[in-house]
């Protein structure tokens, strides 16, 4: 299979999307980078989980190891100043007035993104991979295919140079993300997300489901586990 010469920067949080967005990045460029964000956010043990999943997709997929290169870690603690929500602070998770769940915070994925386009620029990457999803989403805004649309456009005339921004489970459910999983890596790439990917909001990695470790109950362990139900189920 001939691969797209271009270098992709992949938004790699460890959670079970980006790890798929890694995976499908990895299937398709000659050189995959990787950048995850500090931001005070409570789960934080994801960025530990990151590491062992990149680990382990080295030992697992030799082919995707050739290629997958650097790995970044950028300080955005400010986020945790200007965002004030439930992912950053110790509160009940709940919706909003605005109808918006507490979990989100306001700017993550445009700063995410305007950041990891300064950092491709520099690495001489030209496509920016994310795992934002409208099908299968909590409602943040910044997930929407026309934000993202828009800022392709925004970070290309802004860096002068073409900026491609792949999303590649934009329109996925949860049980199509499992189902891609499985089509890009088989049994093994499914049991790595299962044992080493983290999604869980609260960052509970004690108790393990069918689906992987989490609190069981809060909107990103629920989802998760309806959508491994329903890929299950669906087989």
């Amino acid at each position: 299979m001939s691969r797209d010469p271009r270098t992709a920067l992949v938004l790699f949080s460890g959670g079970q999307d980006s790890t798929t967005c890694l995976a499908w990045a990895l299937d398709r460029y000659a050189r995959v980078e990787t950048v995850a964000y500090d931001y005070g956010q409570r789960h934080r043990i994801e960025l530990d989980c990151r590491l062992t999943v990149r680990a382990e997709i080295r030992r697992r997929f030799p082919d995707w190891a050739d290629r997958l290169g650097d790995d970044h870690l950028l300080d955005l603690s400010v986020l945790g100043q200007v965002g004030d929500s439930a992912l950053t602070v110790e509160r009940e998770i709940a919706l909003q007035a605005d109808g918006l769940p507490n979990t989100f915070v306001p700017g993550r994925n445009l700063l995410f993104l305007t950041l990891a386009g300064a950092l491709a620029y520099r690495r001489g990457a030209s496509v920016l991979v994310g795992g934002m999803c409208e099908t299968d989403y909590s409602g943040y805004p910044d997930c929407r295919d026309n934000t993202l649309k828009a800022l392709q456009v925004a970070l290309s005339l802004g860096l002068a140079t073409p900026m491609t921004l792949e999303t590649p489970l934009m329109f996925l459910t949860k049980a199509q993300t499992w189902t891609l999983a499985e089509d890009l890596g088989g049994t093994a790439l499914v049991e790595l997300l299962v044992e080493h990917s983290h999604t869980c909001y609260l960052g509970e990695r004690g108790q393990r489901h069918p689906w992987g470790y989490g609190c069981g109950h809060c909107p990103a362990c629920a989802l998760r586990a309806a959508g491994h139900a329903a890929w299950l189920s669906g087989r």
